[in-house]
């Protein structure tokens, strides 16, 4: 199992507390330290929807200019969320059999 994101955000602390509580293992991947590549976000785009995806809410996207935000599609998306990770909704829990945006504690629970 894997969950990726931003060490400092609140969203995984929440995720990481509940999977260290149930004592469940897994596999921190840090996108700031790590980065991801393109082939995942590919992926998971296909499988989630590149709008599910992209975090428009945060403070990254928000200082994006207005015309690279009105041309957003999934090839653009993609680009910008490998640029800026931040972009990228978190957490995202990798399962191995299902990938998981957000945290949802009765979602996690129904992992167990």
């Amino acid at each position: 199992m894997i969950i990726y994101g931003i060490p400092n955000c609140d969203t995984i602390k929440k995720a990481k507390a509940f999977l260290d509580s149930n004592n469940i293992s897994y596999e921190f991947h840090d996108y700031k330290k790590r980065g991801v590549d393109s082939d995942s976000l590919k992926s998971w785009c296909n499988k989630l929807g590149y709008e599910n995806l992209l975090n428009r809410r945060g403070t990254t996207w928000r200082k994006l200019d207005e015309d690279t935000k009105s041309k957003v599609n999934e090839e653009t998306a993609i680009l910008l969320m490998q640029e800026f990770p931040s972009l990228i909704k978190r957490p995202l829990l990798d399962t191995g059999k299902k990938l998981v945006l957000g945290f949802d504690k009765s979602e996690y629970e129904s992992l167990l």
